[in-house]
């Protein structure tokens, strides 16, 4: 019998109406796509108002402005004299400048065109922008993948997955912003390139990689998923040409390219994290060789020929890369690179890196948060992979192994983690669609009527049995699986892929409209209250539901532009220190950037030491205005006392005669703030600069703190070397100066004393001098 068709499909179309309208609803998909991208990103502009969010966007805004209002020379070699007080920092040569050159070059083509839009708003909307390009160079991808409806749901998905948006709302002024692009279409030509054997597509991969190595530090993630991608097809026995070309095209063009970069220089040739690129270039190298000497001598000799070449080329290359290791030529393994392989080497020997938040391994619930539903999907879209294993599904397999890995330790990395889930979830949802949407209906079996008995001489009755035209039509049995119904792998038989029924079809085809609702819904709703709010603006609900609006940060920042001198010295916790440069506009001990420990430790140390001790560390670097956070009044959970023991650790790794941890701790192990904290904690300058005046608060009743839910001392603590000298409405934001020397030599704490009129206690004298009087 013919097949049957659960619903009818238009038969007196052409070919070409139907490839036509389908590129126009492509079109018309990836517009309203990347529409829906920007607008989901542009809830922190609608709420609040264009403004930088967090701490390194403040960094690379006030890098972008020194770019367009002096030009791309004076920001290559400027030099910050404010930062890291009184070392100053290189800029040009410690940065990566993809994000500004990219700010730069829009500043001037739209003022070229005279569009003088301020830099500001360039920078706040650039995240946004580039995120229709992320999903655009994500269709790309996938398409080569699977197909053009893979793509677009994957365009879709990564459109307004809270995994990516969280990085790339407007305002997340990072090096994120761009490099999720950079990372998919880099890839995207990747595979162009090993599937079409095009150096033309390996030259675009590789200047798309030369694009990366100047945006984000993340570029090792290329740097070493081509090479293994490349490893893996050549383990598979899946060498080629085309593979040879691909490969050898992007590593030469990239690596010169990205030696260009000043802040990454040499490293390409002269470090482990690069090696891996480097080794299967030259493993590359030999298997085109040894193809070329296949076709010009006899097997025998090309077997003695091959196994001699190869054990002395991969003996001599092993000895030279540990010989130059050794020799310190080629720069060992990072602690970063450890820390991801070893979760807790970090707290052990960087503990500044461990302080991070985002360096901190994965909850659970993050997954479900970031990705809902293609979380479920994932796994099943590389399953498919494994199920037709092209070359492409390879890197595809790959991908998502190491990045769910990394993921898993870091909750940073999920961003890289986000792309391949969109990617195989799409490829999952796509077939899901493909086979429920599929008009056609398998072919019925008919039932031969039963032969009548005959007492004839006749050939062997075989009506009973199914002929082959009958089995290929035959329905599958009850234990077929979901994925025999999705696919087939080339080459196998032409079983139909359809199913019975309209309204199966149309069950499944709701349900699945029904999970795609509820991913918006969520997406949107993740996006509009945990992921749309600047850190330096928090936002609270008043008893009747209206926001109320906690600007203390700015309004501290403010204060310190309008009412200290441009050169006074103001000392913070490093996680503050782009945002005073940027907003306040005042030299810093240490900022965001993190690249001397030691520098770090004082300031750590200066904290966690009583004034006595801190006072000298103070007046050494030049303090003017000691700056602290603390949320025990109204219960922001992200102040300086809850950062304190990284303070201590990080002070300890420097000072561990001076300074031990256990020493903040009470005898039960407890870290306390109430009258069982230990002396040392009641005693640390930290202590003492956000528990200052805090009893007043409470009118006599016993004072909170609202964050660690103890009860303080009635009696709070006394400042002697430093002074009240700002603290914000909501008292997040503390300012405290630093007294001078006092005019006539004395004690700080003793002319304090004085001051408030308390003499000093005057002791007995010894017997033996009153017998020498």
């Amino acid at each position: 019998m013919t097949a049957t068709t659960a619903y009818q499909v238009p038969a007196n179309l052409s070919p070409t109406t139907v490839a036509n309208t389908s590129s126009l609803l492509r079109i018309v998909a990836l517009a309203l796509i990347s529409g829906a991208a920007i607008a989901s990103r542009l809830f922190a502009v609608i709420n609040f108002e264009s403004i930088i969010h967090e701490f390194d966007p403040w960094f690379n805004y006030r890098a972008t402005k020194v770019l367009a209002s002096e030009g791309f020379y004076a920001f290559w070699n400027w030099f910050d004299p404010t930062a890291w007080y009184p070392l100053g920092r290189v800029v040009g040569g410690t940065i990566y400048p993809g994000l500004m050159a990219t700010s730069g070059v829009i500043y001037s083509a739209l003022r070229a065109v005279h569009l003088p839009v301020d830099i500001r708003n360039i920078c706040v909307l650039l995240a946004p922008g580039f995120s229709a390009l992320t999903a655009w160079a994500t269709y790309m991808f996938t398409k080569e993948m699977k197909d053009e409806s893979a793509g677009l749901l994957a365009a879709a998905f990564i459109g307004i997955v809270p995994g990516y948006i969280s990085r790339s709302v407007a305002g997340s002024y990072d090096n994120e912003a761009i490099a999720i692009f950079l990372l998919m279409f880099t890839f995207f030509a990747w595979i162009k390139a090993m599937k079409t054997g095009s150096a033309f597509f390996g030259t675009i991969a590789a200047l798309f990689y030369f694009y990366m190595v100047a945006a984000w530090g993340g570029y090792a993630f290329i740097t070493n998923m081509i090479p293994l991608h490349a490893l893996a097809l050549i383990l598979m026995g899946r060498y080629s040409s085309r593979l040879y070309v691909g490969y050898s095209s992007w590593y030469a063009v990239g690596t010169l390219a990205s030696m260009q970069v000043p802040f990454v220089g040499f490293q390409p040739v002269r470090t482990s994290e690069h090696m891996a690129a480097l080794g299967v270039f030259g493993l590359l190298q030999i298997i085109a060789f040894a193809e070329l000497v296949r076709s010009h001598v006899s097997s025998k000799q090309f077997q003695t020929l091959l196994f001699a070449s190869v054990i002395g080329l991969g003996l001599l290359g092993t000895a030279a890369i540990v010989g130059l290791t050794y020799k310190g030529w080629i720069a060992p393994w990072t602690g970063r690179f450890y820390s991801l392989w070893d979760t807790g080497y970090a707290k052990k020997y960087i503990p500044i890196i461990a302080s991070v938040s985002e360096h901190q391994p994965t909850a659970w619930p993050s997954f479900f948060m970031d990705l809902q539903f293609l979380i479920f999907l994932f796994p099943a879209g590389v399953i498919l992979c494994f199920k037709q294993l092209r070359d492409e599904h390879v890197f595809v397999i790959i991908y998502a192994i190491v990045a769910s890995y990394f993921a898993g330790v870091m909750v940073r990395l999920m961003l890289t983690l986000t792309p391949v889930v969109c990617v195989t979830a799409a490829i999952a949802f796509s077939t899901l669609l493909d086979t429920y949407l599929n008009p056609e209906e398998p072919e019925a079996i008919d039932e031969a009527p039963k032969p009548e008995a005959s007492t004839s001489a006749v050939a062997p009755d075989t009506s009973s049995a199914p002929t082959k035209k009958q089995k290929k039509a035959a329905p599958p049995p009850a234990g077929s699986t979901l994925a025999e119904l999705v696919t087939k792998a080339p080459g196998t038989s032409k079983r139909k892929t359809g199913v019975f029924g309209l309204d199966t079809r149309l069950l499944v085809v709701a349900n699945a409209i029904g999970m795609l609702v509820f991913f918006v819904w969520h997406c949107t709703w993740v996006t509009s209250n945990a992921y749309s709010s600047p850190s330096v603006v928090l936002a609270s609900s008043n008893p009747d539901g209206s926001q109320h609006i906690i600007d203390d940060f700015r309004e501290a920042y403010y204060w310190l532009r309008q009412n200290t001198a441009e050169d006074a010295v103001v000392m913070s916790w490093w996680d503050y220190g782009y945002q005073i440069a940027g907003m306040a506009d005042r030299p810093t001990l240490v900022d965001n950037n993190t690249w001397n420990n030691t520098h770090i430790a004082t300031v750590g140390k200066a904290m966690s030491s009583s004034e006595e001790v801190a006072y000298p560390i103070l007046r050494k670097h030049d303090v003017d205005y000691v700056l602290v956070i603390f949320g025990g009044l109204i219960g922001y959970s992200g102040d300086d006392i809850n950062k304190f023991l990284w303070m201590v650790r990080i002070a300890q790794g420097v000072w561990p005669d001076e300074i031990q941890e256990p020493n903040y701790f009470t005898r039960t192990g407890e870290y306390r703030v109430d009258d069982q904290a230990p002396q040392t904690m009641k005693d640390s300058l930290m202590y003492k600069m956000s528990y200052y005046r805090f009893a007043e608060l409470f009118g006599g009743n016993q004072p909170t703190d609202r964050v660690r839910g103890q009860q303080v001392p009635k009696t709070g603590p006394t400042l002697d070397y430093l002074d009240e000298a700002f603290t914000s409405e909501n008292w997040i934001v503390r300012i405290y100066q630093v007294k001078k020397e006092d005019p006539l030599g004395r004690d700080l704490k003793t002319a304090n004393a004085f001051e408030q009129g308390k003499k000093r206690k005057r002791t007995k004298p010894s017997p033996r001098r009153k017998a020498i009087a």
